[in-house]
C-alpha cells in the first residue's frame, strides 16, 4: 500500500532550505531490490504548491541526458492540472531517511514512479478542490481543476492554486484519489520540451566539474595502474617545484597532488615520481582473461526444460558456435570528478553521482563519521550508463579534502577514466542447438562465462533467483523442444560495473546471432523464423513486424548491402531493430537502422527516440572499435584516439517508431542497445556471407 503523508513546516523548510507556508506532500514507496541494482531502491517523490501557485516537484533521481529530470515532473503535473510553466525541478540531496535508498539505474523511474507520482498530483489536486469547494461552501463534484486554477463552472468562479495552497494543507488526504482516464491525457504521450535543456545550452546548468565553493584546490591523482596496485614508494619533491602545486599527500586510492588549478595538478602529478606495486593481477593479459573464462566450472542450470541431450542427439541437424565479447569501458563524456569539503566531524561533498545514497555511506564509513554527518548534493551528470553508480569517486574526494586540510575538487583525466573504470565484464558465450526435419528449433543450450558483478559487489546470494550473468539469457523467448541454459563464473581481478543495459547487452548478441545461424541452416527467412517460433502473447512479435515493415524487409538492396534483425526483452521493454549495412574497403559500414520499440505507455515521444539514437550511438561505437584490453595488468587504451567513439560521418540513418500499447510502461535509456549488435552482424552475413562471433567488428 502506498503511503502518502503530509509534514510539517519544520520538516519542510529542513528539506528544501526555502520558507513559505503551502501545500507539501510525500509520497513513499515500498523497499524494492532488483539485480542490476547496488541497493535496494525506497525514495520518496515530494511535491509543494506555494502561495504563489508555483509548483516544484523534488528530484530524488539522477539527470544524466535521458530525460527524468523533466519525465518525473510530467506524472505529476498531468494528474495535479497545473500549468507547465510554472512547474520548477529541484534536485533532491541525498538524504536516506526521506527518500530511501537513492539510485538511477536499471531504466526504472518511469517504471516504478509511473502510478505513484501522479497519485501524488490527484492526491494534490484533489485538496486543492476541496478546499476551493469549501470556500465557496458548493460540493467538490462541482469543481474542477484546471492549468493552476480550480474553476466552479456554474458560477464561473476561479482561484489559483497559490491562493488555495495553504488551505488545502489543512483538508483532509483522500486515501484513494481519482486517476485521469488515458483519454484525458494533455502531457503524457506527448512530446514535451525539456525542462533542462534551456540552462543547458545557455551554460547555466552546474555539473560536478562546474562545482566552485570558497577556498576550492585541486587535485589530481596518481592511481596504481593494476588493480589491487600499491603506493611503494614516492618522492614529491619534483611535484611541488610546479608553480600553483600545494600539497603532495597519499590516499588509499594513490598519491594526490593538491594545486591552485586543475592544469597545475594535472602538470604536478606528471612531475611526481611514484613506484607503485603491481599486487596479485600483475600478469594479466588477454590470454589470461581467456583461460579463466575458458576454464571456470559449470553451475547447476538456472533454466531446463525437456532432456537437452536426448532431443539433440534426435535432431536432424545440429548446430555449435561460440562468441566472444571484450571487456568495455564506460568512456562518458564528463570524466568522474566531485568536490569535497570536510570539517572536523562532518563533509560536505557535490557529486555527480548515479547511487547518492550509496555513496554517501561510503563517504561516512572511510572517514569515520556518521551517515547524517554527510552532506551529498547531486549535480548534473555528464553521462552515466552504469559508472556513476560506483561510490569510488566521491570517496577518493573526501580522503583527498581530509588529507589536504581544504574543500578539493579531484578532477579525473580522459586517461584516468579510462584506465580506472569498472568495466562491463568480458564473456564467452557456447551455444548448441538442434532442428528437426521441418526446420523447427529441437533443443537450444546456451553456456554464459562470464564474470559476475553482483557476485563482486555483493558476494554469493542464495534464497533462490538466477546469477546476473544469465540476464538476456535466461528468458530465453522463442518456442523449442528443450531448453537449457547455464553459467560458468570466473573471478578475473578487475572492477566490473554495471555497462548501459548489463548482461542484456552482452547476451543478446550470441542468442540472436545464433538463431540467425539456425534459420540459414533451415532454410528460412530469419524474420519468418522468428515469428513462427515466438509465442503467440509475445509482444516481441509486434516489434518485429513494425520494425521488418519500416525497414522494407524483403524488398530488393543496392548491390553489396545486406539487412539483418534482431530483437530482445530487456527492462520491461521489447525492441526489434534491422540494420544496413555494407563492407567498404574491408570495413563495416551502417547506412541505416530502423527500431521498433513497444514500452507500453510511452511518457514522452520524443524522449524515447532520443534514447533509441542514443542507444545506437554508443551501442555502434562498441560494436566497431570498443575493446579495452591488458598488458601486465593495467589497461593499455587511455583516450579516443585508441577507443575511438563512432564519428559523424559514420552515423547512420535512423528511424524509431513506437508500438502502440496501453500497457505498463517499460524502460527506454536502455532496451535499445541489446538488439543492435546482432542486427549488425547478421546484416553483415547478409551483404558478405561472413559471419562475426567476436566483438568488435574491425575488419570485414
Amino acid at each position: 500500500m502506498t503511503a502518502i503523508r503530509k509534514l510539517g513546516r519544520r520538516d519542510f523548510l529542513q528539506l528544501a532550505g526555502g520558507g513559505g507556508a503551502g501545500l507539501w506532500l510525500g509520497l513513499q514507496l515500498p523497499a524494492r531490490a532488483e539485480a542490476a541494482e547496488p541497493a535496494t531502491l525506497h525514495p520518496d517523490a515530494y511535491l509543494r504548491v506555494d502561495p504563489g501557485g508555483g509548483v516544484t516537484v523534488f528530484l530524488a533521481k539522477s539527470e544524466m541526458g535521458q530525460g527524468t529530470y523533466t519525465g518525473m515532473a510530467v506524472l505529476v503535473v498531468e494528474e495535479l492540472e497545473a500549468d507547465w510553466k510554472a512547474v520548477r525541478v529541484v534536485q533532491a540531496d541525498a538524504d536516506v531517511k526521506r527518500f530511501g535508498q537513492m539510485s538511477t539505474g536499471g531504466s526504472r523511474s518511469v517504471r516504478q514512479f509511473f502510478d505513484p507520482l501522479r497519485k501524488t498530483g490527484a492526491t494534490a489536486r484533489e485538496m486543492l478542490v476541496a478546499a476551493a469547494a469549501r470556500r465557496w461552501g458548493v460540493a467538490p463534484a462541482s469543481c474542477r481543476a484546471e492549468r493552476g486554477a480550480v474553476l466552479h463552472p456554474p458560477t464561473g468562479r476561479r482561484l489559483g492554486y497559490g491562493a488555495l495552497a495553504a488551505a488545502a494543507a489543512r483538508e483532509p488526504v483522500p486515501k484513494d484519489p481519482p486517476l485521469k482516464a488515458p483519454k484525458d491525457w494533455r502531457l503524457i504521450g506527448t512530446r514535451i520540451p525539456r525542462l533542462d535543456s534551456p540552462d543547458k545550452v545557455r551554460g547555466r546548468a552546474r555539473f560536478g566539474c562546474d562545482v566552485r565553493v570558497p577556498g576550492l584546490r585541486f587535485a589530481a591523482v596518481a592511481r596504481p595502474p593494476v588493480v589491487g596496485g600499491k603506493v611503494a614508494r614516492f618522492d614529491p619533491a619534483p611535484a611541488r617545484k610546479v608553480p600553483g602545486v600545494r600539497k603532495v599527500v597519499e590516499v588509499p586510492s594513490g598519491v594526490a597532488v593538491v594545486a591552485d588549478s586543475s592544469w597545475a595538478a594535472l602538470r604536478g602529478r606528471d612531475a611526481l615520481a611514484v613506484t607503485f606495486e603491481p599486487g596479485p593481477h600483475g600478469a594479466l593479459d588477454p590470454a589470461a582473461v581467456a583461460r579463466l573464462l575458458a576454464e571456470a566450472p559449470v553451475e547447476p542450470p538456472v533454466r531446463s526444460e525437456g532432456e537437452l541431450e536426448k532431443a539433440l542427439a534426435g535432431s536432424a541437424r545440429r548446430l555449435e558456435a561460440v562468441y566472444e565479447l571484450p571487456l568495455l569501458a564506460h568512456a562518458t563524456m564528463e570524466p568522474m570528478n566531485c568536490t569535497a569539503r570536510v570539517r572536523g566531524g562532518s563533509a560536505e561533498v557535490w557529486a555527480p553521482t548515479q547511487a547518492p545514497t550509496w555513496a554517501q555511506a561510503d563517504v561516512a564509513k572511510a572517514l569515520g563519521v556518521p551517515q547524517d554527518r554527510v552532506k551529498l548534493h547531486v549535480t548534473f551528470l555528464g553521462g552515466g550508463f552504469g559508472r556513476r553508480a560506483m561510490p569510488d569517486f566521491p570517496v577518493e574526494a573526501a580522503l583527498v579534502a581530509k588529507a589536504a586540510g581544504a574543500p578539493v575538487q579531484v578532477v579525473w583525466s580522459r586517461e584516468d577514466d579510462m584506465r580506472h573504470d569498472w568495466y562491463r565484464p568480458p564473456g564467452r558465450n557456447e551455444l548448441r542447438a538442434g532442428l528437426d526435419a521441418a526446420g523447427k528449433l529441437a533443443a537450444w543450450h546456451h553456456r554464459v562465462r562470464s564474470p559476475s558483478i553482483g557476485r563482486q559487489l555483493f558476494g554469493r546470494r542464495g534464497g533462490g533467483g538466477h546469477p546476473d550473468v544469465v540476464e538476456g539469457a535466461v528468458d530465453f523467448p522463442y518456442r523449442a523442444g528443450a531448453v537449457r541454459v547455464d553459467a560458468a563464473i570466473p573471478e578475473l581481478g578487475l572492477k566490473l560495473g554495471w555497462w548501459r543495459s548489463v548482461y542484456a547487452s552482452q547476451n543478446a548478441f550470441p542468442e540472436e546471432c545464433f538463431l540467425d545461424e539456425l534459420a540459414a541452416a533451415a532454410g528460412a527467412d530469419p524474420l519468418a523464423f522468428r515469428l513462427a517460433h515466438l509465442p503467440p502473447e509475445s509482444r516481441l512479435r509486434g516489434a518485429l513486424q513494425l520494425a521488418a515493415d519500416r525497414a522494407g524487409w524483403g524488398k530488393p538492396l543496392p548491390a553489396g548491402r545486406g539487412r539483418g534483425i534482431a530483437c530482445h526483452s530487456s527492462f520491461g521493454s521489447h525492441v526489434a531493430e534491422v540494420a544496413e549495412v555494407s563492407a567498404e574497403k574491408g570495413k563495416l559500414r551502417v547506412h541505416r537502422v530502423v527500431a521498433a520499440v513497444d514500452l507500453g505507455v510511452a511518457l514522452d515521444r520524443g524522449s524515447v527516440e532520443q534514447q533509441v539514437e542514443g542507444a545506437v550511438v554508443y551501442g555502434l561505437s562498441a560494436v566497431l572499435r570498443g575493446e579495452i584490453t591488458l598488458a601486465k595488468g593495467a589497461v593499455v587504451q587511455g583516450n579516443f584516439d585508441d577507443q575511438e567513439p563512432l564519428r559523424f560521418e559514420e552515423m547512420p540513418a535512423i528511424e524509431v517508431h513506437v508500438v502502440p500499447s496501453r500497457e505498463a510502461p517499460g524502460g527506454i535509456g536502455e532496451p535499445g542497445l541489446p538488439p543492435l549488435a546482432p542486427a549488425v552482424a547478421n546484416a553483415l552475413f547478409a551483404a558478405t556471407g561472413k559471419r562475426v562471433r567476436r566483438l568488435p567488428i574491425r575488419e570485414v
